[in-house]
């Protein structure tokens, strides 16, 4: 077959495309105009992060059955109009681990001897040692908000320097941790025991500002931040400042808010280290993104599902009429389930009524993916959700029965809770059983749950803390056991954010006995 590569790429790649017996044309740098009209006569095509193949280029290559992405980003991939082309995308997320890990590496110790400062010194033809008194790593605790393939590379390393590894990842086990030498803890204990801290996290709602002024001000005096994440997890206001003030001893940057970081005020900050996003760039991960990338494409033209399939595969006409109303909802419970849940390690979930005929492989991958995509830099499909499940210790068993009770259909996720939700007949997801509780309420974006006594005045004191911070309930949903003045539960859809106060006031109620505040996108 033939295939197109738009961009360059290491031989290494394009070895194992020859090899395999295609047809390479190597055109790096065409103008968008040549790269459209050349896309109809190729069945591969072969991209880095430059590229832009949108809803006009998959319409342009008619003949392509797989795009391929040297490297983990798909940001330049349509991957709807791919998937509805019948286009597989695949990208390479494990070549450029250990050029990320390494390179974090090298930023923490750059920070903890002074390095960049001291060679500028050097350079001026100053000769001030006492300036650049540095600290040692060995036996202080490390920080490691993000436990994916990166952050688990990092703690491996970190333990044979004699560090202490503490880690938090709602979504890893304490038993998967463990086998790399992490303690687990929240964010908050974390930010207070280390004396370093890195994060890898992807950028999204949940994880944008994750570290501002308020966790910095949690931190030891002193403590070292590290950012080869992404651009955005740290307020870089907020870290600038905190570094002048002197409470943050020092910051190692490779991602910015915005690239290149003009008028960042990072710039002009004390006690940094600042690269321009070399986490992936050496030789070797080059190498192996493309060589990754390559055996994935392979894998496709070859009639064979890849294991780092981005967009998730078609299914038959059938399956995807029947099962559409439902992948939404699987994948907010997975959303819900992993907020809700005190624990991830065993769940099941069980398919019932008229969509138990149908396969359940594709719920649970949207399961999986509502549960781990705000964790991950991987995209979670039909292919790769088990695998990325059980890499953080998390195992699903699928059921399916044609009992669903009360309902035509009906999708249960359960383990260390419970969740339920259903299609209405009018459409729309409903939740439908929280814990031992039935209940009947449309999810939206944000939801707070309280598990209460069935008190008088408590649901009014409840409202009343919200409505003094402007959160406007739009929906709420009472259930409470068969006797009276026990335990109930309360589910409110919001229309606004809790503040993260007016959820400790509310939790501090003396008839409240736990409290969830749910994000769902």
């Amino acid at each position: 077959m033939r295939i197109l590569v738009a961009e360059s790429l290491a031989e290494e790649g394009l070895e194992v495309l020859r090899s395999a017996g295609h047809e390479l044309d190597e055109r790096p740098g065409m103008t968008r105009e040549a790269f459209l009209s050349a896309l109809p006569d190729y069945e591969g095509l072969m991209v880095r992060s430059q590229v832009q193949v949108d809803a006009e280029a998959v319409a342009c290559g008619s003949r392509l059955i797989v795009v391929g992405r040297a490297g983990v980003g798909v940001d330049n991939v349509d991957l709807d109009a791919a998937t509805r082309a019948g286009i597989t995308v695949v990208n390479a997320p494990t070549g450029n681990t250990i050029a990320a890990a390494e390179h974090t590496l090298a930023l923490l110790f750059a920070l903890a001897r002074r390095v960049a400062a001291a060679d500028a010194s050097v350079r001026r033809g100053e000769w001030k040692r006492s300036a650049f008194t540095g600290v040692e790593l060995r036996g202080k605790t490390l920080g490691i908000v993000g436990l994916g393939k990166i952050g688990m590379a990092i703690a491996d390393r970190a333990v044979g320097m004699e560090m202490e590894v503490v880690g938090h990842d709602p979504f890893v086990t304490e038993e998967a941790a463990a086998n790399h030498g992490v303690r687990l803890l929240a964010l908050d204990d974390l930010l207070c025991t280390a004396d370093a801290i890195t994060l890898h996290v992807p950028l999204n709602r949940q994880t944008r500002d994750m570290i501002g002024a308020r966790q910095l001000a949690s931190m030891k005096p002193g403590s070292l931040v590290v950012n080869v994440a992404r651009g955005g997890v740290v307020d870089e206001a907020a870290l600038a400042a905190s570094l002048v003030s002197g409470h943050t001893g020092g910051a190692a940057v490779d991602v910015f808010s915005a690239e290149p970081p003009l008028g960042s005020p990072l710039l002009g900050a004390p006690n940094t280290v600042l690269t321009p996003h070399l986490g992936a760039s050496t030789a070797e991960a080059q190498t192996r993104v493309a060589v990754e990338a390559a055996q994935q494409m392979l894998e496709v033209l070859g009639g064979r599902s890849a294991r780092y399939a981005v967009n998730a595969p078609l299914l038959t006409p059938e399956t995807a009429k029947a099962l559409a109303p439902y992948l939404p909802l699987a994948t907010m419970l997975g959303q819900f389930y992993g907020q809700f849940a005190r624990g991830l390690e065993s769940l099941t979930l069980e398919v019932a009524g008229d969509i138990s005929a149908y396969d359940s492989a594709p719920l649970a991958a949207a399961v999986l993916r509502g549960l781990l995509e705000t964790v991950t830099e991987e995209r979670v499909n039909l292919v790769n959700a088990g695998h990325l499940a059980r890499a953080r210790g998390i195992t699903l068993v699928e059921r399916r029965t044609p009992d669903a009770g009360r309902y035509a259909s009906l999708i249960t996720i359960s383990g260390s809770a419970t969740v339920a939700g259903t299609v209405a007949v009018a459409g729309g997801a409903r939740l439908v059983r929280l814990g031992e509780y039935w209940v009947d309420l449309e999810p939206t974006s944000w939801m707070l749950v309280t598990r209460h006594q069935d008190r008088p005045g408590t649901m009014g004191r409840i409202g009343l803390m919200l409505g003094e911070s402007d959160v406007n309930i739009s929906a709420m949903h009472l259930a409470r056991g068969e006797e009276q003045r026990a335990d109930a539960l309360m589910i409110l859809a919001l229309d606004d954010a809790v503040p993260d106060a007016v959820a400790e006031r509310i939790r501090a109620d003396e008839a409240v006995l736990d409290l969830w505040v749910i994000r769902l996108d």
